[in-house]
């Protein structure tokens, strides 16, 4: 999974790349302090992963991960130029998602871009930006399959009427989203604004909740996630041990970190589940897939030559395994399955893939 995250400048984008990587990247209250991107690698927490390791005790453990790319902000008019411009969000074409981050504090110790903090105002500056670069490359693809189009050839034709359709939408101010086009129809084009959205509202820890449910709403409305968290908050504790997080979650009745909400969040936008893969041997592993794939399809997660020479899966669920306390015990009830090629992986699967060598 990759996560590109955008913003107005100065809204915390950086600091929330920060929190979720703990990598470093500059963070200051002056406007455009990103220039080059940030990129970010991160183990994808889960419990049920770190369950499984203490179960079987292997010697390694290995977990999904997350990608994210932090780009400059953006700022009213960088399809013109103004600013840093927009050639920065070249760097998340390709990524999965979008994190859109919405300052909803007031503080007058920071700064600003734009004089004051309105955030459905600096949702609608960046999607302008976001819907004039996509534009500008719809433009292109236009004029280039136009040219395709005189051949006269079905295929031709209809990828040019897709695409006209697509400019048309944009012209009127309207993300490619809105079109309801399949994926596959749009999968070689990259537009910015048909990928999902996962608005994360930047809130002080005094509240101004009604800029939260202002943005809250509007993502309900238009079909995107919410997360609100305080992003200093995030990452003055993404400096604590894994023992001092349980304590504080645990202290404060929270279940989840800021990442762990993102990731939860960015998964259901995303339509993506986990399965795991446990020895006592090697290591217990969790891995991403695509709601609804089938066995074969799950184990060409692992290697490609999983998926080409499955035979069949053996298949239990992490519930049943902490409830019953071992694989012995599941056996010994029942309750390992042996799965063929139609089987569709559920979250929370564990399997154990039997191939043609």
């Amino acid at each position: 999974m990759e996560i590109g995250i955008v913003g107005l400048p100065n809204v915390g984008k950086s600091t929330l790349f920060n929190a979720l990587t703990c990598a470093g990247a500059e963070a200051s209250n002056y406007p455009f302090c990103t220039i080059e991107p940030n990129v970010g690698i991160v183990p994808i927490p889960d419990k049920r992963l770190d369950k499984l390791f203490e179960m079987f005790k292997p010697p390694k453990k290995t977990a999904a991960f997350i990608k994210f790319v932090d780009i400059a902000g953006i700022v009213q008019g960088a399809s013109q130029g103004e600013g840093l411009g927009n050639k920065f969000l070249a760097n998340i074409r390709e990524v999965d998602a979008i994190i859109h981050v919405v300052r909803l504090f007031n503080d007058e110790n920071v700064t600003h871009v734009m004089n004051s903090v309105d955030p459905l105002r600096d949702i609608e500056v960046i999607n302008t930006e976001l819907m004039l670069a996509d534009l500008e490359s719809a433009t292109k693809i236009c004029d280039r399959l136009a040219s395709n189009a005189k051949s006269g050839k079905k295929d031709a034709v209809a990828a040019w009427e897709k695409m006209k359709a697509v400019k048309a939408a944009l012209e009127e101010g309207k993300p490619v989203s809105s079109l309801g086009l399949e994926p596959e129809d749009l999968k070689d084009y990259q537009f910015l604004t048909a990928k999902p959205v996962l608005y994360v509202g930047n809130n002080s820890e005094v509240r101004n909740a009604e800029n939260a449910e202002k943005v809250a709403k509007y993502a309900r409305e238009n079909g995107a996630g919410f997360v609100e968290l305080s992003v200093k908050f995030e990452a003055d504790i993404a400096e604590f041990s894994e023992e001092e997080k349980k304590a504080f979650l645990s202290e404060t009745g929270s279940d989840y970190t800021g990442l762990e909400k993102i990731v939860r969040e960015g998964m259901k936008l995303l339509n993506l589940c986990t399965y795991f893969t446990a020895g006592e041997e090697v290591e217990v592993r969790s891995w991403l897939i695509p709601v609804g794939c089938t066995a074969p399809q799950a184990a060409g997660k692992i290697h490609s030559d999983f998926e080409k020479g499955f035979i069949r899966a053996d298949v239990y669920t992490f519930d049943d395994l902490v409830k019953y306390g071992s694989e012995k015990a599941l056996k010994e009830h029942g309750l390992i399955r042996s799965e063929g090629k139609e089987y569709i992986v559920k979250d929370g699967d564990v399997c154990l893939f039997k191939i043609n060598a």
